[in-house]
């Protein structure tokens, strides 16, 4: 099983100014174990198919991760931030699902 240290991407999102809300990104440094690494190409009717992920990551969570993992929107991993697809809370870890490219 490989090892996983990377950063957690938290999105929340703020009032900024009356009526105005603005994305906030923030950024936790975890570790933990890569339980599944699977590689796929998705062909699309555009110039290039799409590399999505199927991984796994089993990362042992603090405090602040479990009071806000639904605010988790993507893992930076292998030199990219990955979208995060589902959370599986299993104490004292989250499982995190990745899967394509984020783009946020």
């Amino acid at each position: 099983m490989a090892k996983f240290h990377g950063l957690i991407g938290y999105i929340q999102t703020e009032e900024t100014a009356p009526g105005v809300h603005t994305e906030i990104a923030m950024e936790r440094m975890y570790t933990g174990d890569v339980i599944r690494s699977n590689l796929r190409w998705d062909r699309v009717q555009t110039l290039n198919d799409n590399l999505n992920l199927d991984n796994r990551i089993s990362i042992l969570a603090d405090l602040y991760a479990y009071e806000n993992f639904n605010h988790i929107r993507y893992v930076k991993w292998m030199g990219a931030k990955w979208a995060v697809n589902s959370i599986e809370i299993q104490r004292p870890r989250l499982i995190l699902t990745i899967g394509g490219v984020y783009n946020g």
